[in-house]
């Protein structure tokens, strides 16, 4: 048999950031399924429905979980995960759901896991969206879109005669709204929590993965990257910016189309950005209005034409951010950039990462239809933070070093005690405990007079097998099995210890039958930790694995065949605890 050669994955990760990752799916996994649906449907207000859904989940999951830093964390992978979808606007709800999370996250902390502090996060949460609203349209338009807004609140308010300033009047009722849904979000979420928390355990039917989502294939799969595009449309981003402000409408009316036209042509994404009827219903209503603004409010001959190059400008300023973000967030995708942030970033991250894209599909499939959700949303989301536990669990063990049985195998009298004993002192020079037993051959003048137990840890030798002598003692083959010497094995192969190595030599017919180590190697296979060595006669090899179903946890040295030096490499290579 040739020898068996096994990779492993290191697999170390601080249980915050295990729950976290499955917080930050299940709002993932909300944000695909729940999120696609409104917006394929147009459904007004699905941005304040889609941050309730996700408040939602995040305090309910807090009644099962009380980490500290659990709501930042998870809102940290959910953003991340925004990176998966084929839409090229990912800026704007990779912002709005790490403000989120790190609100909830900043009112808990200072108010507490309770009523106050629930609800004061939720408010912050749901007014967010306003918020970053405003700010994304003064990024795309500059600062003259608070004039031309505040221009039309004091014409309306002329017109109605209303005293108070109408240019707070919808932001303030817009808030009051947020707040208000802020409020039953956060009593929503809460009532959850409270049931998951009574659940002690909780029965969940499971549902298939969808193959369609087993992996998430970036729509540009084909796409080459560029590292240096990347900073070109970098440069041509600012340039265009720096363009608009400080050169005249002659200038940027060149410039800017130009600008406009490579990106269009280079990158698909942002030539979809173009195709938006939004985006042209935007554009002629702000050139309009900037021009009646202008038209009305300021003396001269050529003010209508000064209104509507500056309703251009700020139009062409939105569209310059818009496909400048959309064409760098493609060269984002770039693997090369992807591996760079993960050997940069915190340690558990990119692990927390990848545990969320494994456990995305499970909850994608568990998320109802949005007919259950409207009925009976606690109900409905019940069932989906229910499976939090059960995926929780499921990462823990797989958080638990994959478990080896190295076999040491070859005829009879051909060297497999004294490779397991060199094997032993590499193990000992890298550092790994080793504890078990090794049999030792007792000759008589030349004849084979039975074996010795020796213990690995101590050095102690006792009698183990000898010739049969007395036909009513335990016996195996020829030879009678020494009861002190049984007693012994057992005792050391039962002792507890530090995380390491295991040597049993031998296993073989005895074993097979359920006797001499059978009941030690099966306690040694549910520890939750070490590894074994268990030398074995070539032809029962094949016999030991399917008794001890260790097909795929088991590495075969052939000792004809092995090199010691890279038996203990490989062994060492296992051995992370």
């Amino acid at each position: 048999m040739a020898i068996a050669d096994l990779s492993t994955k290191k697999y170390e990760i601080d249980a915050r950031w295990i729950k976290s990752s499955i917080a930050g799916s299940m709002w993932a996994a909300s944000e695909i399924v729940i999120g696609s649906f409104l917006h394929n449907l147009r459904v007004p207000f699905s941005g304040s429905i889609m941050t309730a859904i996700g408040i939602i989940l995040l305090i309910s999951i807090s009644y099962k979980w009380n980490e500290k830093g659990l709501f930042w964390r998870a809102g940290l992978i959910c953003a991340l995960m925004k990176t998966l979808s084929p839409s090229a606007v990912i800026f704007g709800p990779m912002i709005a759901i790490l403000s989120e999370a790190i609100l909830i996250e900043f009112s808990v902390s200072l108010l507490g896991r309770n009523y106050a502090g629930y609800i004061t996060g939720a408010i912050l949460a749901m007014s967010w969206s306003l918020f970053q609203r405003v700010l994304t349209l003064i990024l795309f338009y500059g600062t003259n879109i608070i004039e031309v807004y505040s221009d039309l609140a004091g014409m309306a308010e002329r017109q109605t005669g209303i005293e108070a300033d109408m240019a707070w009047l919808p932001i303030l009722a817009l808030l009051i709204i947020d707040s208000i849904l802020g409020i039953f979000t956060a009593l929503a979420g809460i009532r959850l929590g409270r049931q998951i928390a009574r659940e002690t355990t909780v029965t969940i039917t499971e549902n298939k993965y969808p193959e369609s989502i087993n992996r998430f294939n970036d729509p540009d799969n084909k796409y080459r990257y560029s590292i240096l595009l990347l900073f070109v449309n970098l440069i041509l981003l600012a340039g265009s910016l720096l363009v608009l402000n400080y050169l005249n409408w002659i200038k940027w009316c060149i410039v800017i189309p130009v600008v406009i036209i490579i990106w269009s042509v280079r990158y698909k994404r942002a030539l979809r950005q173009l195709m938006n009827s939004k985006f042209w219903i935007f554009f002629v209503l702000v050139t309009l209005l900037t021009s009646f603004v202008f038209t009305r409010g300021q003396p001269g001959e050529n003010v209508f034409m000064t209104g509507l190059l500056e309703g251009l400008r700020m139009n062409y300023r939105a569209a310059v951010v818009i496909l400048g973000l959309s064409v760098i967030g493609t060269e984002l995708y770039n693997p090369l950039i992807k591996n760079f942030f993960s050997r940069f970033s915190c340690r558990n991250l990119p692990l927390a990462f990848e545990l969320a894209i494994e456990s995305l599909p499970l909850f994608v499939s568990s998320i109802p239809g949005f007919k259950t959700i409207v009925m009976k949303p606690v109900p409905a989301l019940y069932h989906v933070v229910a499976r939090a536990t059960n995926r929780l669990q499921e990462l823990e063990e797989q958080k638990k070093p994959a478990r080896k049985v190295f076999i040491v195998t070859g005829p009879r009298g051909k060297g497999k005690t004294t490779f397991v004993r060199e094997l032993k002192e590499k193990l000992l020079e890298n550092n790994i405990a080793v504890k078990g037993i090794l049999t030792e051959k007792v000759m008589d003048n030349g004849h084979l007079n039975g074996y010795d137990l020796l213990d690995i840890s101590s050095g102690r030798k006792v009698k183990f097998l000898r010739i049969a002598s007395n036909k009513e003692t335990e016996q195996i083959g020829k030879f009678e099995i020494s009861p002190a010497g049984l007693r012994l094995g057992r005792q050391i192969l039962s002792s507890n210890s530090k995380p390491g190595i295991t040597i049993i030599d031998e296993v073989g017919n005895l074993e097979l039958d359920d006797r001499g180590w059978a009941k030690c190697i099966n306690a040694l296979l549910n520890e939750s930790f070490g590894h074994l060595i268990i030398t074995v006669r070539d032809d029962l090899v094949n016999d030991v694995i399917r008794k001890w179903k260790l097909d795929q946890q088991s590495v075969i040295f052939n000792v004809a065949e092995t090199d010691i030096q890279k038996a203990a490499r490989i062994i060492s290579d296992h051995c992370n605890f």
